[in-house]
């Protein structure tokens, strides 16, 4: 029994499959307690009864679909025709078309590799430094992560549901919740962008966008913020409603009007989004098993009494969890992170008074940060890839983001205020 930990914890280093640890490991769990193995298969079909998880491959399929279109070149020209004559336009154009990209897509790898390409050259060319622009690119990749509809959010609330709470957790709650921090997240990076300086390289011609025609070619994806967010906030639709309208009017515009993406290409295309959502699933199945035997055998009653002896307060158990968050953000992906931990640290959290919704917004702010902090954050990696420039390149240039984006995590977890105005 000594050597299951190490064995578990050695089966992850050589990079076993996610699921089979945790499978594994609530496997041993129940036997060891003499609970019937069948527990788990239960513990699966209770999450296909979860109404809100049909959101997920929905809006899953709908964001790989805009990610093979060219609706991100649509929505840079319209941002940037909008708010181009800004001070440090382009920038801001380039910060908001990265969190829109990322809330869509719900990945914030393929945000700096969809938009990458087109936002580095113009940045360049508009006379931003080097470093700035790889800074911005990299860190503004994650920024979508706290708008509807992103993933992270659903499968949070998914997750916090399965923990009967006092107070109960809505995916609708996360929606708005978001909100406020992830605009003040947007707000901060937008004024560092005004203050830069810009030098425009000698014989650089500045091509305008016109407003009229950016609108005219994004009329088919402006309603779609419309849909998602209007049709949620005015109570129209729930959660999965919006996602399946969503993913109908995306294949109808992307496939039949305006036809970037042949009919040939969604087999492969739904192929890939499902997979993505097969390994969700199945982190998620195993992982609520696994964390039914940890509230079966009181692990976060007896974690929440030990750190109750070495912590007074709650601003202390803030300080730490920010860190925490912060180092298993550099490790670990988002959805395994939103599956194995929140259902241990959102029993200590709340038993220091902590709203749930908050906590999650907590959450997801220090894993978008995590994205691109050194030394093993996943987007530095993938900008250094994507910009053919040395990782300690995206270490530099990351660093005024980092601690612009760290003082507004700050903000966010110390002002519950600001994420829960809008739902209270």
């Amino acid at each position: 029994m000594s050597l299951v930990a190490p064995i578990l914890f050695l089966l992850a280093i050589i990079r076993t499959p996610l699921f089979v640890v945790i499978g594994a490991s609530a496997l041993f769990g129940f036997y060891s307690e003499e609970i019937d193995l069948s527990v788990i298969s239960i513990e699966i079909y209770r999450l296909a009864e979860i109404p809100f998880l049909l959101a997920i491959p929905l809006f899953t399929f709908a964001g790989y679909m805009l990610g093979e279109s060219h609706a991100s070149q649509r929505l840079v020209n319209l941002t940037r025709a909008l708010l181009g004559w800004l001070p440090g336009g382009l920038a801001i154009v380039a910060i908001v078309a990265c969190a829109l990209f990322t809330a869509f897509t719900g990945a914030s790898g393929v945000t700096i590799v969809a938009l990458g390409a087109l936002l580095y050259p113009a940045l360049k060319e508009a006379g931003y430094s080097e470093n700035f622009t790889l800074g911005m690119l990299t860190s503004s990749g994650s920024l979508g992560l706290l708008f509807a509809p992103a993933l992270p959010l659903i499968l949070y609330g998914v997750v916090a549901q399965q923990m009967d709470l006092d107070q109960p957790v809505s995916i609708d709650q996360l929606f708005i919740a978001g909100a406020l921090p992830g605009l003040l997240m947007l707000f901060l990076l937008s004024i560092y962008s005004m203050l830069q300086r810009k030098k425009i390289p000698e014989g650089t011609k500045v091509v305008k966008v016109g407003v009229r025609d950016s609108i005219k070619d994004a009329k088919w994806e402006l309603p779609l913020p419309i849909l998602v967010l209007g049709g949620i906030y005015s109570g129209y639709f729930a959660v999965s409603e919006a996602a399946a309208v969503t993913a109908l009017y995306v294949l109808i515009i992307e496939v039949f009007v305006i036809g970037e993406i042949k009919i040939k290409q969604l087999p492969n295309i739904i192929r890939e989004s499902m997979m993505l959502v097969g390994g969700i699933m199945i982190i998620l199945g195993v992982s609520l098993a696994s964390t039914n035997y940890l509230i079966d055998t009181e692990v976060p009653t007896r974690l929440f009494d030990f750190i109750r002896e070495h912590i007074d307060d709650k601003l202390t158990f803030l300080i730490l969890l920010n860190i925490f968050l912060l180092v298993l953000g550099m490790m670990l992906d988002i959805f395994s992170a939103l599956v194995i931990i929140v259902p241990i640290i959102l029993p200590i959290a709340v038993g220091y008074g902590i709203h749930p919704v908050h906590l999650g917004i907590i959450f997801l702010a220090n894993m978008q940060l995590g994205y691109f902090t050194p030394p093993v954050g996943m987007n530095l990696f993938i900008a250094s890839y994507r910009f053919e420039k040395p990782v300690m390149t995206l270490y530099k240039a990351t660093i005024p983001f980092f601690l612009i984006l760290l003082f507004a995590v700050l903000i966010i977890t110390y002002w519950p205020t600001l994420s829960l105005v809008l739902i209270q």
